[in-house]
């Protein structure tokens, strides 16, 4: 399980340097965008009282867009933010010193 979490703080940082690259298309960044504050905003799209439909957003919708924003950024990009994000988790696995 901790290996399941290390994989998403992992990935949450390859889209977080992802934002912020230049190179990254602006709709690519309005999507990621959207999903941030869809994750942290406490109001759903549908609500999550309404059976099977209340999860749709939350299980379709955002992976949908999120991948839609993952198609729309270049490889080169991608690549370049994974290499960083692999980077940073190795150094704070040494710590400080």
């Amino acid at each position: 399980m901790a290996r399941y979490w290390s994989r998403l703080k992992q990935e949450i940082q390859v889209y977080r340097l992802a934002l912020a690259d230049r190179r990254t298309p602006r709709a690519a960044k309005w999507l990621l965008r959207f999903v941030l504050v869809y994750l942290l905003s406490p109001l759903d799209f549908i609500p999550d009282a309404i059976p099977i439909l209340g999860l749709f957003d939350d299980v379709v919708l955002l992976p949908a867009v999120l991948f839609l924003a993952r198609r729309l950024i270049p490889s080169e990009v991608m690549n370049d933010c994974r290499e960083a994000a692999r980077a940073a988790a190795a150094e704070e696995r040494r710590g400080p010193g």
